[in-house]
């Protein structure tokens, strides 16, 4: 598969729904394919990252929160293909990869997980396991250059970054407090700027995100808490040139805009760049397309994935939106 959107039903007997995607950026549907795990069958689930692509696009992760393991599908063929479900910690709700290593946040146990990529398998990395303070992490991530690990602890309002090393071993932990309450969903641009977004909560205006300076994982503050207005700001894409990120603000169906600066300033755009319905709730996961064309995200609420262009000036225009996907679905991953 070329152009795809990919995301997980999180339901009972988990599967992953595919879509194909077309030169204008419009979807379709390609089928569904079993992950071999369980989903909570819940709507709403609590993190960003539960479905990702791999660098190389190779291989897709999905997480099982119900069944603690994640599930690695093969992308070569025409469709993907179930190559091994793994066994993780409790309740895994994001996965990221860096060049064959492999991640999990798993909060049931509250604690991350590596694992390096082998043949369509995840073999368990010793001494790359690390317990937090908070079993309310909502993701882990890399940084673009492999040589940390981030995860955002919603339960104290802290980041924390672990050096990696080569043999996939984690440094001890470097925490700094969250600029605003809630950190949850984050990305992190090539130059190493860093935007987080703090879901303090779904009243009108509690909205807001901050920046941050990463080197290896050392992680420096830059712009506190700039709000926009909306609601409920949970995930965070950057645009490949890191010029701009994209929020998703879940209670009011908005996909926000702010601009980065050279240092790494952050400053609100546009609170509405792109919408669903105003004000009406449902808006989730999100990501871009490879060449950063198209912006995808969850409205989950409506049951359908929702589609943006992207101009090089960070504008949004309604591509369209695509039916059959459960109210329960978590995860979005576009290449």
């Amino acid at each position: 598969m070329e152009g795809a959107v990919f995301v997980q039903t999180n339901a009972a007997h988990n599967e992953v729904i595919a879509f194909a995607r077309g030169t204008d950026g419009t979807l379709a549907q390609t089928g569904t394919f079993a992950t071999g795990g369980t989903g909570d069958g819940n709507a709403h689930l609590p993190s960003q990252g539960s479905v990702t692509l791999t660098r190389d696009r190779r291989h897709l992760l999905v997480t099982n929160v119900a069944s603690n393991d994640v599930s690695v599908f093969s992308l070569e063929g025409q469709m993907p293909a179930l190559t091994k479900t793994v066994p993780t910690g409790m309740a895994p709700r994001s996965v990221t990869e860096h060049d064959g290593l492999v991640f999990v946040l798993a909060t049931g146990d509250a604690r991350i997980d590596g694992f390096r990529l082998i043949d369509g398998d995840l073999v368990p990395i010793e001494g790359s396991s690390m317990s937090l303070s908070t079993p309310d992490g909502a993701q882990v991530g890399f940084t673009p250059d492999g040589r940390a690990l981030l995860v955002t602890e919603r339960g104290g309002d802290k980041l924390s970054a672990y050096a990696v090393g080569m043999d996939g071993s984690l440094g001890a932990a470097r925490t700094v407090q969250s600029q605003g309450a809630t950190p949850y969903g984050f990305a992190i641009s090539s130059k190493g700027t860093l935007v987080v977004t703090e879901a303090f909560g779904a009243a009108k205006g509690a909205a807001a995100a901050s920046s941050y300076r990463m080197n290896g994982d050392v992680i420096t503050p830059i712009t506190a808490s700039v709000g926009n207005g909306r609601s409920e700001i949970c995930w965070a894409v950057i645009s490949n040139d890191g010029r701009y990120a994209f929020t998703t603000n879940f209670a009011d169906g908005a996909v926000s805009r702010y601009a980065i600066a050279a240092d790494g300033g952050l400053t609100l755009e546009d609170a509405a760049a792109g919408l669903t319905t105003d004000g009406q709730p449902g808006l989730r996961d999100e990501d871009l397309s490879d060449d950063g064309s198209f912006l995808y995200a969850i409205d989950s609420d409506q049951g359908r994935i929702v589609g943006w262009s992207v101009d090089e000036h960070g504008q949004l225009s309604m591509l369209g939106s695509w039916d059959g996907v459960p109210t329960t679905v978590a995860g979005l991953a576009a290449r």
